[in-house]
């Protein structure tokens, strides 16, 4: 990647659009429905105390409870995906797209990523015929990288306007992870599961040229290896250091920058990332935020973490920051960027979206 001194154009990561669906199930109500379905269960106590720790407050859903609990099988799940995701994407795409200041025409790549849903063909195929897009426009579904998957693909937009300095590049995170949740299954990570993931839909766009938000300058890949059978929140001593080997490639100190938006599997790992980089737990507040309100939303959760960022008023041009998302494998997707404020910014039409009513 070029590095600080090259005068080469610089992708810039513009304004997300976000929404969450209008099913809501609270933390108190998340922990009364384990207790009711799995009252004999030997490890209840233990599950219930993981639940509270997540500091998950609400999640937003697709559906009710009441759904959730009648299980259905495979084939009716992915007929809801569809459905839902064909019902709520193209809002927020719009969206995404006005933040941006620019038309569906102009969009020369669509990354989609999703790990709570399967389409064949992909999504991607039924936005271009159905949404405007020219029908030339390059299609990158991204299906199993869980939740790194949210970082992978700004990386990857990331890497083509690098290569191509003058494309613009949307990305689309279609989660609808209740579609998963396991409810009469007795293991406990799963009942922490059902009480973590939430549903959204975020998209972005990634201007290889102009545009208001965070200027990629670095990006970075990293598989720990052995680690398939690992989970996130035990490998945090790993992935610190491959956050900071990164950042001082850029010249940069991983712990010394003006924001951070990381996406990780719950509370614990934004605490021991911020222990091990000597960051203040207020660096990543975004984050937390996101966590709190929706749970973990998959790949929608750097995008919702952005979107504060924005809401929030405080970046200031130039200011540092570092995107990082982890996930199985274990693996990292880190990216290195600079906020950019525009010489004559234009306003934006809309706020932006939350919920779907």
């Amino acid at each position: 990647m070029p590095s600080e001194g090259n005068v080469l154009p610089v992708a810039t990561l513009c304004r997300p659009a976000v929404a969450v669906p209008e099913y809501v199930i609270t933390l108190e109500e998340t922990l009364e429905l384990a207790r009711s379905i799995h009252a004999d269960h030997p490890q209840l106590l233990h599950a219930l105390q993981l639940i509270e720790n997540s500091r998950v407050r609400k999640r937003h859903l697709v559906q009710s409870a009441e759904e959730i609990l009648e299980r259905p099988g495979l084939e009716a799940r992915t007929r809801r995906y569809e459905a839902e995701a064909r019902r709520r994407v193209p809002p927020v795409v719009r969206e995404a797209l006005e933040h941006a200041h620019l038309t569906a025409k102009e969009i020369d790549l669509i990354v989609h990523v999703s790990c709570t849903g399967f389409m064949m063909p992909s999504l991607t195929a039924w936005l271009i015929n159905s949404m405007g897009f020219r029908p030339e426009t390059r299609r990158l579904p991204i299906a199993q990288l869980g939740c790194a998957a949210d970082g992978a693909a700004i990386n990857r937009a990331h890497d083509f306007c690098t290569a191509y300095p003058q494309a613009n590049v949307l990305i689309v995170a279609c989660e609808f992870c209740s579609l998963g949740d396991r409810p009469t299954d007795l293991e406990t990570g799963t009942l922490l599961s059902d009480g973590l993931f939430g549903d959204a839909v975020a998209a972005a766009v990634v201007r290889g040229h102009g545009g208001t938000g965070v200027h990629l300058e670095r990006n970075g890949s990293h598989l720990v290896p052995g680690t398939e059978d690992r989970r996130v929140p035990d490998s945090t001593a790993l992935l610190a250091p491959v956050l900071a080997q990164l950042a001082g490639q850029h010249g940069w100190n991983a712990s010394e920058l003006d924001f951070y938006l990381v996406h990780a599997e719950g509370p614990r790992v934004l605490d021991e990332l911020c222990a091990h980089l000597k960051v203040d737990p207020d660096r990543v507040r975004f984050s937390r935020a996101t966590l709190a309100e929706y749970g973990n939303i998959g790949g929608a959760v750097v995008f919702d973490a952005l979107a504060r960022y924005f809401d929030e008023g405080t970046p200031t041009d130039r200011a540092t920051g570092l995107i990082a998302t982890f996930g199985p494998g274990i693996t990292a997707e880190v990216t290195l960027g600079r906020w950019t404020v525009p010489v004559k910014p234009q306003p934006f039409a809309h706020t932006l979206i939350r919920s779907w009513n």
